[in-house]
């Protein structure tokens, strides 16, 4: 009797048409709400794992580390503290052991590298877009490939420059961060590195800079070994004043270091320089260009004038963009010589209609230097210039 009854209830429920659509509407909806769940759930567990085709295992996915809430970091990836990366020995008659000094300046002047290139960074997503610039971008079209020119030195030279400069181009994409794949961070394989680019068109050329991979002796393998058509850029300048850079950098940060007269010789009354310290030694181009043209013709490499590209910044750019088989778009237009900085600015800056300099840790006031110390550098470096005039067949003018 009882069951008859909720029969006949339910089938007079049923039977009501405006009834029917309420209970259809209230099972999809409790049916959408159920897929939606499980999609979030397992998306949010799913691990983004890609294979290292260098290793032959599964490592974490290119755009860097998972984060306790299931989403990858990649600046937590590209400001982790780096894998020290060996030294070039030195050949010379002075020994090669770092003092403890200098071995500190060295951990420091990484971090300090990595700190200055965020601030870049920062600097740059600051400036807001046009609505037009780049919008083929915007619609996420285009793909992301690896790099098919590397500017690879030297630092202190002039490489930040350059690359801001080189991004006003249309055909050019570049990654503004340094990635120090070769050299740092190179065991996470090409995928990580791949995805680090940006987004590019067909004809358009990907680019990177990492001043380091010029004094890294596993570099030039490696980059020959992902492709050796690759393009390679270095950015040179005088190695004294670009030692004497490199050391008001560090000063900057970490005023209470030694005086950059203790730190460049071993011993002051004989005179001897110290070739441990790495503000020395990555000035000694020849000994670092050698291990490149092991692997790479001199064809493939384009030397940059630090110099040059200060005092005549769009001559330097239309070698490059020649170098890149690119069409000169950029030329004395886009730029203006800034008094204050002593250096020059873009007009234009890529993705804003203001005028744009780098950021104030470039440009920074040399300290005093014994005047001694800086002919006693010159009579060292000169041997070493004279060797990388003959084997680039450009003299840069540095004695």
């Amino acid at each position: 009797m009882e069951y008859s009854l909720v029969c006949h209830n339910l089938c007079a429920l049923w039977s009501s048409p405006v009834k029917k659509k309420l209970i259809l509407l209230s099972i999809m909806f409790l049916i959408w709400v159920y897929m939606l769940y499980s999609c979030v759930g397992y998306c949010s567990t799913m691990p983004s794992l890609v294979v290292d085709s260098y290793r032959g295992k599964e490592t974490v996915s290119a755009v860097g580390k998972r984060t306790e809430s299931g989403r990858t970091d990649l600046v937590s990836r590209l400001l982790a503290k780096p894998q020290p990366w060996e030294d070039i020995e030195s050949d010379y008659e002075e020994p090669s052991i770092r003092t403890a000094a200098s071995r500190d300046l060295l951990d420091n002047e990484m971090d300090m590298d990595r700190a200055e290139d965020w601030d870049e960074m920062r600097g740059e997503q600051q400036r807001a877009p046009e609505p037009s610039a780049m919008s083929s971008f915007s619609n996420g079209s285009g793909s992301k490939k690896l790099p098919q020119a590397i500017i690879i030195g030297v630092k202190k030279g002039g490489t930040r420059a350059l690359l801001e400069f080189l991004r006003v181009h249309p055909d050019i994409r570049a990654v503004g961060a340094e990635p120090h794949f070769f050299d740092r961070n190179y065991d996470n394989g090409l995928e990580w590195y791949r995805e680090l680019m940006p987004k590019t068109l067909e004809g358009q050329i990907t680019m990177e800079k990492t001043p380091s991979y010029f004094v890294t002796r596993e570099a030039p393998a490696r980059i020959s070994a992902m492709s050796r058509d690759t393009k390679l850029i270095v950015v040179v300048r005088d190695p004294v004043t670009r030692a004497i850079s490199d050391y008001t950098q560090t000063l900057s940060k970490k005023p209470d270091i030694p005086s950059f007269e203790s730190l460049t010789f071993k011993n002051r009354t004989t005179g001897l320089i110290d070739t441990s310290w790495s503000a020395i030694q990555i000035g000694i181009y020849a000994k670092h260009l050698d291990n490149w043209l092991h692997y790479f013709p001199m064809e493939q490499i384009l030397f940059v004038s630090g110099e040059r590209l200060i005092s005549d910044p769009a001559g330097e750019l239309g070698r490059v963009q020649d170098f890149l088989g690119l069409k000169r778009i950029i030329t004395d237009k886009h730029f203006y010589f800034n008094q204050t900085k002593g250096f020059p600015c873009l007009k234009k800056a890529e993705g804003s209609s203001k005028p744009h300099c780098l950021g104030k840790t470039k440009g920074r006031t040399h300290p005093n230097i014994d005047p001694e110390v800086v002919q006693r550098l010159r009579d060292f470096y000169r041997p070493f210039n004279m060797k990388f005039y003959q084997m680039t067949g450009h003299n840069f003018g540095w004695d």
